[in-house]
């Protein structure tokens, strides 16, 4: 169990249903057809059952054989920290813990008890998490026994609708609660607690951290927990998602035996959205903290949530994807350098909360470089938005981002269930399209060749715009240090977009690895180990070498590399250099 910060979105039951002008849905046309017509919807992978009951409840289910005789469930329920009232901060989490403290079926912790008793392990099989905006319970449950397999069902058909709320139990949940409220206080949690108030500013998501507050985990009365389950926990902000090593059909049997019979709540309050503010000015939080072990710079630029229905959302998230890699192959050449700027450094878009998505550029550095670390990030990205790309920068971004979704595809028939229904979440939450890896690798391969310099250059101002910005600094507090406060900041920031920068030179070579091959060896002698599957040679410079050959993966050699000796064998002149030489 626990509380994560991420983004969210709308809780779609009806992202296959939708209607809109000007939209054509996608039925079975080919993606590089698709293409000519970007407003054609994305279609929702063939292999998912899906659907809603009359209650609102919305299902997905997936047969899968990763892994063997084993189901992912989940149960996901629209409601989080931002829905709680003022007296309620913290019990959208405590609701969730009490999942486990008992139902009207399972007495006290005898859901864990019996859960465990079928071979599920409580955190790899068993868990649950609260966000600020949904809380999901997770389920692994395995699929070679009937009995087993239903009553991972019935668990989650309790958690939906019979949590008991035993006054002794919650009771001595408060202090289980405020335990995990103290683990987490460390130096990153007290330092984010400083930036999310100016990130959030004029926002409930300010107010809202799922934790909760300690004072509250106190003295709250049971009622308010109660409340906010019967408010919340209702069909219409509910999804169920099943993928498996198991009969389709008989799964479907089994949610609309537990799920469908649910009562609607037609009177209930209804489920609110709430917004980040916009702001013209930039912000600056600075944070330190004694116990910080790194000193990092971040620039977010605020954005509204972007749709991901149709293929031309799809191309557009493409080229933002060849833009990310172009620039952070250019940060990662500059971390390099001996007397390189920042120690790494990075650029992407992510999801900030339900209805806010961030561009973040962010450099970690020396303790006393974070304004040198600030301006070199922003002059990089100011460079791609003045002069863009080379042409060799694009084809390498555009072979790297092809063959990741090649080894996708190539490996989907290993893809495991939880990956899947993590996927199936994104789609109930987040209105994000999942039409397939098999639609989404053609649709790559068709879109790639078209995408120019001009589009992936247009990308550097959703990073760099003025409005909406925040700039947060966290660092520790050591004696010598220099942190620079907000005018500093805004100074480094006027700086860079005062300067005067020239192209970048991309350098490309051609030169193979080794100019000259060595004269190859031979295998000097062969044998076979049949019980274990290994072949092992033995070459005639008296190398060892050991072979398995495997099906784990369908597109992927390991090697790995061994030599006796060692630091062992090092002088106590040179041992420290030893020591540090493969890293």
């Amino acid at each position: 169990m626990g509380t994560f910060s991420k983004r969210t979105a709308i809780l779609a039951t009806a992202l296959l249903l939708l209607v809109t002008a000007g939209l054509t849905a996608a039925g079975t046309q080919e993606p590089a057809d698709a293409l000519d017509a970007p407003q054609t919807l994305l279609p929702l992978d063939e292999n998912i059952d899906y659907g809603q009951f009359a209650n609102g409840i919305t299902y997905y289910i997936r047969e899968n054989p990763e892994p063997r005789n084993r189901a992912s469930l989940r149960l996901v329920v629209d409601a989080g920290s931002v829905l709680e009232t003022d007296q309620q901060l913290g019990l959208a989490h405590f609701a969730e813990h009490m999942a486990f403290n008992g139902t009207e079926d399972f007495a006290g912790n005898e859901i864990i008890s019996f859960l465990e008793s079928l071979g599920m392990r409580f955190g790899p099989d068993l868990n649950a998490y609260t966000s600020f905006d949904e809380t999901v319970y997770i389920l692994e449950v395995p699929t070679d026994d009937e009995e087993k397999m239903k009553s991972g069902f019935h668990v989650l058909e309790q958690w939906a609708t019979a949590i008991s709320f035993d006054p002794e139990e919650v009771d001595a949940e408060r202090g289980v609660i405020l335990e995990e409220w103290r683990v987490g206080r460390g130096a990153s949690a007290r330092m984010r607690d400083q930036h999310l108030p100016v990130i959030f500013r004029g926002s409930r998501y300010a107010e809202r951290l799922p934790i909760g507050e300690p004072e509250i985990i106190r003295n709250f009365e049971r009622q308010l927990l109660v409340d906010f389950y019967q408010t919340w926990y209702r069909p219409e902000l509910m999804g169920v998602i099943a993928v498996g090593d198991f009969d389709a059909s008989r799964v479907k049997e089994l949610i609309t035996e537990y799920f469908e019979p649910l009562e609607p709540r037609p009177a209930a309050p209804e489920r609110r959205e709430f917004d980040v503010p916009g702001h013209e000015e930039t912000l600056v939080s600075v944070a330190t903290d004694p116990e910080a072990t790194q000193t990092r710079v971040s620039v977010y630029v605020k954005h509204d949530p972007e749709p991901f229905n149709t293929v031309g959302d799809y191309r557009r998230s493409i080229i933002r994807s060849l833009y990310s890699i172009m620039l952070n192959n250019r940060l990662s050449e500059i971390a390099d350098d001996p007397d390189a700027p920042f120690l790494e450094a990075g650029v992407g878009r992510t999801g900030l909360v339900r209805n806010a998505e961030v561009n973040v550029l962010t450099a970690l550095t020396e303790p006393n470089g974070i304004s040198r670390g600030l301006d070199a990030v922003l002059r990089e990205t100011l460079r791609t938005r003045e002069h863009g790309f080379a042409a060799s920068e694009l084809d390498r971004a555009k072979r790297e981002l092809e063959a990741s979704y090649r080894r996708a595809y190539e490996e989907r028939s290993k893809t495991r269930s939880a990956s899947y229904a993590q996927e199936y979440g994104r789609h109930l939450l987040e209105e994000e399209a999942s039409p397939g890896i098999e639609y989404e690798y053609g649709l790559v391969t068709a879109a790639l060749p078209d995408i120019s310099l001009d589009e992936v250059r247009a990308v550097a101002n959703d990073y760099l715009g003025e409005e909406n910005r925040v700039v947060t600094v966290s660092a520790p507090e050591t004696e010598g240090s220099v942190i620079p406060d907000e005018k500093e900041i805004l100074d480094v920031i006027e700086g860079a977009r005062r300067a005067r920068l020239e192209a970048y030179e991309a350098t490309v070579t051609d030169e193979p690895l080794m100019a000259e091959l060595p004269e190859p060896g031979h295998i000097a002698d062969e044998t076979t180990r049949e019980e274990i599957g290994v072949t092992e040679w033995r070459l005639s410079n008296g190398a060892r070498v050991v072979i398995k050959p495997t099906d784990f993966k369908n597109d992927e050699i390991l090697f790995g590399a061994l030599s006796s000796g060692g630091t062992s064998l090092a002088s106590d002149e040179t041992f420290r250099s030893a020591a540090q030489a493969a890293s």
